[in-house]
């Protein structure tokens, strides 16, 4: 009897077990979101809502992979116009202090902040429940038009998987 009681606890805890760290239980408030292999190692999800921290990744993701672009941009030799001969010869590890120098960092927080302010709406209607989707802001939408469920968790899959290797990519930057 012992035995089979062992077999079914067994059974039961292999099911339960993470895809991306084994040795830890799956997430349950992750389930049904496109990406999830059950990575939450501090289990950060079950005190935050998993769709503010979809949001989180999405935004940060987008930001490293045009973060990157910019610093190769940078090292390709494209500038930005009207910046003065200091920029010119700057490589993308020393275009942040000419930047400062010449004062436009200031303009970059101002857009930054707006960016950030009238993104907190959606986010904070979506948490409020009104059914937007995370990182969703309306834009690229006719791409997805005409395309089944499962080609548009293909695309979901895709865009989470470029977030995660850019930012894993600019952190090593």
């Amino acid at each position: 009897l012992s035995f089979i009681i062992a077999g079914r606890a067994a059974t039961s805890l292999a099911a339960d077990k993470s895809q991306a760290i084994p040795f830890l239980p799956a997430p349950k408030n992750c389930e049904g979101y496109v990406g999830n292999v059950g990575f939450d190692p501090l289990s950060i999800s079950e005190y935050f809502p998993v769709d503010y921290l979809r949001e989180a990744e999405l935004k940060h993701g987008r930001m490293c992979q045009l973060a990157w672009l910019g610093y190769v941009a940078v090292d390709l030799g494209l500038r930005v116009p009207g910046y003065p001969e200091a920029m010119s010869g700057a490589t993308s590890a020393t275009a942040h202090d000419a930047a400062v120098e010449f004062g436009a960092m200031g303009n970059i927080f101002i857009w930054i902040a707006i960016a950030e302010m009238t993104s907190w709406i959606g986010v904070s209607q979506m948490l409020q429940g009104s059914g937007r989707e995370p990182g969703d802001f309306g834009f690229g939408k006719q791409y997805l038009e005409g395309k089944s469920e499962a080609q548009i968790e293909k695309v979901k899959l895709q865009e989470i998987n470029h977030c995660r290797a850019a930012m894993l990519d600019f952190f090593d930057l």
